[in-house]
């Protein structure tokens, strides 16, 4: 993973520092570009593992059929309420499609350790539920952002 941040390094995260943030959230922003240049932003749940960003979407939607055509991604993680709680992440890079399309539970060697992490942060299940609705996409950053302003103190 490149660091491309020049500016706040005070405030950067360390990379153990933003494996544990990207591990403990769950909610991220997508933004995706249409042909015409029309920005897209939407929230997803995601699961952190092995340094890349996973991520389950549907395949019918605006941001399934822009990836599609354009797989440049940039995705936004953060949390904090007031100004010196602030802390967060922005990841770009181009996203992978993993799986069948839509998933309906194939086996898939590159998602037996994914599917049950996912199940257990976001449903609380052992195992992932399949809808044949979505499908995933993994985001191996080229590069990171971060900021903590936490460490302003």
């Amino acid at each position: 993973m490149t660091v491309a941040q020049r500016r706040g390094r005070r405030i950067m995260m360390t990379p153990d520092e933003l494996d544990s943030f990207l591990a403990e959230q769950r909610t991220c922003r997508v933004a995706t570009v249409s042909a015409d240049g029309r920005p897209h932003v939407g929230a997803l749940w995601f699961l952190w593992h092995e340094g890349s960003l996973w991520l389950y979407s549907l395949t019918r939607s605006r941001r399934w059929s822009e990836l599609r055509a354009r797989p440049r991604i940039a995705v936004v993680v953060d949390d904090g309420e007031a100004y010196g709680e602030l802390r967060g992440a922005e990841l770009s890079g181009t996203v992978e499609f993993i799986g069948e399309a839509p998933r309906t539970g194939a086996p898939c060697p590159e998602l037996d350790a994914v599917e049950p992490l996912f199940a257990a942060k976001n449903f609380g299940l052992d195992t992932m539920p399949h809808d044949g609705r979505h499908a995933w996409l993994r985001l191996t950053p080229e590069a990171v952002a971060s900021w903590d302003f936490r460490k302003l103190g």
